[in-house]
């Protein structure tokens, strides 16, 4: 990981500048950025509007984090793209690129190749260095801040927004949600000095009678623009706030006038996020997945798990980083589970389950270990009864979750039922 703008930016200038061909809204915060980028896609799918999606990490494939349109972009594509990308790091003098960086330049230069007119582009960390902020947005948004990434953002609150409002554009809105006043203050004072127009969406756009349970969310929502009720099928009562976000930077992109209030509708309650709190039906259990990565993101989960009459039923697959608050997330989400397995995350960061344990285990009195995922979602499956099953915690975890839900049962996804 490399936090600066000198190689994207020098990439890109030698690829001609392709995040300047569309016009790019960024989507930054510690939480709910994805869930907002994914929403506003879909908005733009459902107004007609040809758009791209930019979001990391994926989950089981590479490509998942290029989508245009619809679809995921093409092994062979993204292949090609990223050929250009290497060629143009390469020319002499050399600039060293990172994964991360690779990848975002060759997500510009598909979507400029397919002349797509709009870029959904969620930012990767905080947001004044990442690479995504070469774009020059024409709506700015961050969802949420808490204390996550504290090395490379900063120990407080206050500096961590102030590292997420470097995606703010003199001349452009800037949308935040947010209830912690500190933050919201913070953000407010660097968009007023860097002369972008304010937008607290927490005030603007109201959400009011919020139901929620594990087949979605519906709500009321009343913005300065128009008036709602909207469906998402994301889980949780969060995803209210997540959704007010993509709906204000949908009003606010006033180049595209075919963006209705019938189109918003729509296209909230056709998006498409996998991962989090997704729900499957296997062998007659609910198992669900959900990358709840940081405290904030474990305690939504355990909010959304209580919202569905779920809290304390299930049993829990947990897996992090090392270098996470492991200690802070287990017990926002430890509580919520009947009893906890943890395993090792795929990848050369992550904890051992002999280091959960010790970090995590005395958080509840059920915590074991277990020597693989696929080991510990059959024990839990061989149980009596039917409990359901969380994995959760690392999205590497969620991933591996999924590609094995996929390879082992036909369809495991659930049908979707109306929320109560």
């Amino acid at each position: 990981m490399k936090l600066g703008l000198a190689a994207i930016g020098a990439v890109c200038a030698r690829l001609e500048r392709p995040q300047e061909k569309f016009t790019s809204v960024l989507i930054g915060g510690t939480n709910g950025k994805g869930s907002a980028a994914a929403t506003l896609s879909s908005i733009a799918r459902a107004s007609g509007i040809r758009a791209g999606l930019y979001t990391s990490p994926h989950l089981i494939r590479v490509t998942e984090r290029v989508r245009i349109g619809e679809e995921d972009i093409s092994a062979e594509e993204l292949d090609a793209t990223l050929g250009e990308v290497f060629r143009a790091a390469d020319a002499a003098p050399e600039v060293p690129v990172t994964y991360f960086e690779a990848m975002t330049a060759a997500a510009f230069s598909a979507f400029a190749r397919r002349n797509l007119p709009l870029g959904v582009l969620e930012v990767g960390l905080g947001g004044r260095f990442d690479a995504t902020n070469v774009a020059p947005a024409s709506v700015s948004v961050v969802t949420s801040v808490s204390l996550d990434h504290v090395e490379e953002l900063g120990s407080s609150l206050a500096s961590i927004a102030r590292e997420k409002a470097g995606i703010f554009r003199f001349g452009r809105p800037a949308l935040v949600h947010t209830r912690e006043r500190e933050v919201l203050e913070t953000l407010r004072a660097c968009a007023e000095e860097g002369g972008a127009f304010f937008h607290d969406v927490a005030r603007e756009a109201c959400a009011f009678d919020v139901r929620t349970g594990m087949e979605g969310t519906r709500f009321a929502l009343e913005t300065p623009a128009a008036r709602y009720q909207l469906r998402t099928p994301l889980p949780g009562l969060h995803q209210a706030g997540n959704t007010a976000c993509a709906v204000r930077a949908a009003e606010l992109l006033t180049a595209f006038p075919q963006i209705t209030r019938d189109a918003i509708t729509a296209g909230v309650a056709a998006t498409r996020w996998p991962g989090r709190l997704e729900s499957f039906s296997v062998e007659g259990r609910l198992v669900l997945l959900d990358g709840c990565h940081n405290p904030g993101a474990a305690a939504a989960l355990s909010q959304a798990l209580e919202a569905a009459g779920l809290f304390g039923k299930a049993g829990l697959v947990f897996g992090a980083m090392a270098d996470k608050d492991i200690e802070a997330i287990a017990a926002a989400l430890f509580p919520a589970a009947r009893r906890v397995t943890l395993v090792r995350a795929p990848g050369a960061r992550a904890a051992t389950a002999g280091e959960l344990l010790r970090r995590a285990g005395p958080l509840h009195p059920a915590a074991a270990t277990e020597e693989s995922l696929e080991a510990a979602f059959d024990r839990l499956l061989s149980l009596p009864g039917t409990d359901p099953i969380i994995v959760a915690g690392s999205l590497y975890l969620v991933g591996e979750a999924r590609a094995l839900l996929l390879a082992r049962w036909p369809a495991p996804r659930q049908t979707e039922a109306p929320v109560p």
